[in-house]
C-alpha cells in the first residue's frame, strides 16, 4: 500500500491506497489541512504504519447507514415501544448531525461536538436524553468494531454529561388514605387501576394488560406474565420481557375485594353492550371491552389528585410510593425487589438509597437495644 503528498492551495495534504472495492477499483483516502509537506510526510507515514497494523478503518459506509441496519436488526430484539424510540432518537438526533460522516472518519470529537450542540439547543437536551443517544450511537459502533468495520470505537473517547440524581416524589400513607377516600366513587375501572398501582406497586403497563385469569383468588395472588402499551395507535400486548419482569404477586383482602366489586360492575357492562362486548378477559377496559388508553387513564390520573387536594405526583410515583413505604416498614429488599420485578436487588436497593438512611438509624438502635439488654425483661 503507498501513499504520497501534494498541494492544494496554500495547504498540503496526501492520500493513500487502502485496497480495491467490490468492483477491483483502487480504493484511495485523502488527508488534508497541512501547513508545511514536512508536517504532510510526517502524518503520511503514520498513516500508512495505523493502516499496515489494522488501526485505520477504510470503510466508506456512513454512520447514517450503520444505524438504519442496526435498526433494521434491533426492531426483532427489543418491544415495538423501545424500537419506536430508538427510531425517533436516530432519525431527530444523531442522522441529521453525523449521519454524513463515513466510519473511517468518524472522530471523538465530532461525537463530542454532536452532545454539546445538543445539550445548547432551545430547549436543551437532558444528560439523561444524551446519554440514551450514546448508548444507542455505542451499541451500533460495537457492531461495526465486531464486523472489522472499524479497529477502534471512537465513542469510548467521549465524555457524557452527569444526570442529576432525581428525588422521588411519594405519597404518605396518610395521604394515600385520603386520595382512595375521596376517589372511591369514581369510574370503578380507574379507581381499580389506582388500588393496584398503589397495593402491587405493579407498571402502568402491567396493570392494563392484567387479564381476570392472571388472578388466583384462592391464593390472593396476581401473576404477572405481560405488559401492554399503544404503537402507532394500535393495542400491542407483548410477554414479560424478563422471568423477574415475569412475576407473582400477593394481594390483600382489600384489593380482592374491590377487585370482585369491579368484576360485578364490568359484568353489567358486558351485559349492556351485548354482542358489541370486545372480551379480552382485561381486568380494566373501556365500557366496550376495549384496551383503556393512555392518554384517558393520565387525565383521570390528573383529575383524582386535584380533586383530593394532593400534591401532584405522576403515576409511576404510586410505584415508588409502594416500594419506600415497605422498606420504611422493614420489609427486606429482596422482598420488595420481587415484587416490583427488578432484575437484582442493587437496582431497588440504588433507587430507594433515600429510605435508607432511616432505616439505619432503626438498625442502630436495635442493635444497642440489643447489647444493652434493654430488650429483655
Amino acid at each position: 500500500m503507498r501513499g504520497h503528498v501534494r498541494k492544494r492551495g496554500n495547504k498540503w495534504c496526501f492520500v493513500i491506497d487502502v485496497g480495491r472495492d467490490e468492483q477491483g477499483k483502487r480504493k484511495q483516502k485523502w488527508f488534508s489541512g497541512f501547513a508545511t509537506k514536512k508536517e504532510a510526510e510526517r502524518a503520511l507515514a503514520a498513516k500508512l504504519q495505523e493502516l499496515n497494523n489494522g488501526l485505520l478503518s477504510t470503510s466508506d459506509m456512513t454512520v447514517g447507514k450503520l444505524l438504519e441496519d442496526w435498526l433494521l436488526d434491533k426492531q426483532f430484539h427489543v418491544k415495538p415501544t423501545t424500537f419506536e424510540l430508538y427510531s425517533r432518537i436516530v432519525t431527530i438526533h444523531i442522522a441529521p448531525m453525523i449521519g454524513h460522516l463515513t466510519l473511517s472518519d468518524l472522530r471523538p470529537d465530532h461525537i463530542q461536538n454532536m452532545y454539546r450542540m445538543l445539550q445548547q439547543k432551545t430547549p436543551p437536551l437532558q444528560a439523561k436524553t444524551i446519554r440514551t443517544i450514546h448508548s444507542i450511537l455505542r451499541n451500533a459502533l460495537k457492531r461495526a468494531l465486531k464486523w472489522g468495520l472499524i479497529p477502534r470505537d471512537p465513542s469510548e473517547a467521549v465524555e457524557l454529561p452527569r444526570s442529576p440524581r432525581r428525588t422521588l416524589a411519594i405519597w404518605t400513607p396518610e395521604q394515600i388514605r385520603t386520595f382512595l377516600a375521596v376517589n372511591q366513587d369514581i369510574d370503578s375501572r380507574y379507581y381499580t387501576i389506582f388500588v393496584l398501582a398503589i397495593y402491587t406497586g405493579m407498571r402502568k403497563g402491567e396493570i392494563l394488560a392484567l387479564r381476570w385469569s392472571d388472578i388466583d383468588f384462592e391464593r390472593d395472588i396476581i401473576q404477572v406474565t405481560r405488559t401492554f402499551s399503544w404503537v402507532d395507535g394500535e393495542a400491542m400486548f407483548l410477554e414479560a420481557k424478563t422471568h423477574h419482569s415475569n412475576r407473582s404477586i400477593a394481594i390483600s383482602h382489600d384489593v380482592k375485594v374491590q377487585l370482585l366489586r369491579h368484576r360485578e360492575f364490568q359484568e353489567q357492562e358486558k351485559r349492556l353492550y351485548a354482542d358489541s362486548y370486545h372480551d379480552g378477559n382485561l381486568v380494566v377496559a373501556r365500557p366496550d371491552g376495549e384496551p383503556i388508553r393512555l392518554s384517558s387513564l393520565q387525565k383521570q390520573w390528573r383529575h383524582a389528585v386535584k380533586r383530593a387536594g394532593l400534591p401532584e405526583i405522576r403515576f409511576h410515583d404510586l410505584r415508588h410510593t409502594h416500594a419506600s413505604l415497605l422498606l420504611l416498614q422493614g420489609v427486606h429488599p429482596k422482598i420488595v425487589s420481587e415484587r416490583l420485578g427488578h432484575s437484582n436487588i442493587s437496582i431497588t436497593m440504588d433507587t430507594y438509597s433515600h429510605v435508607l438512611p432511616s432505616l439505619h438509624r432503626e438498625v442502630a438502635e436495635d442493635f444497642a437495644r440489643l447489647i444493652s439488654n434493654k430488650n429483655i425483661s
